[in-house]
């Protein structure tokens, strides 16, 4: 698993009205956060882990490349900014998951003989059908 430390600087973040509960401060206060971030301008990430997170993420990205991410989830600015940066490192932790290759194995002997002694039973209840209709 690859980690990824995404430095503060590379984010860009401004403060819009939220949506959310709040009664009349919602009108009043820019609370819900919007996280702007660029994917080929990041000075951290590689080029080629940047082709793959553009082919991942190819429907969540701007023409620029910018990932926006918006949160209006709490009342307060700093707990909507933080949301924001917890779902783009879930996002791009996700985007670089590489699933593990399964590897095949035998049968056992128990399932096997399980297996074929079944299908001697089957077979045996197949032939008394034939019997008893001819």
């Amino acid at each position: 698993m690859i980690t990824i430390q995404i430095p503060f600087t590379e984010m860009d973040f401004t403060y819009v009205r939220s949506r959310g509960p709040g009664g009349q401060n919602v009108n009043r206060t820019n609370s819900a956060a919007v996280l702007r971030w660029n994917l080929w301008e990041s000075q951290v990430l590689a080029p080629e882990l940047k082709e793959k997170l553009a082919q991942k993420l190819h429907g969540k990205l701007t023409e620029e490349g910018d990932l926006i991410i918006r949160s209006d989830v709490h009342r307060d600015q700093d707990q909507n900014r933080s949301e924001c940066i917890h779902r783009l490192h879930e996002i791009l932790r996700r985007a670089l998951f590489v699933p593990k290759k399964r590897i095949a194995t035998k049968p056992t002997r128990g399932s096997q003989r399980k297996r074929l002694e079944s299908k001697k039973i089957h077979a045996e209840i197949k032939s008394l059908r034939k019997k008893i209709g001819t």
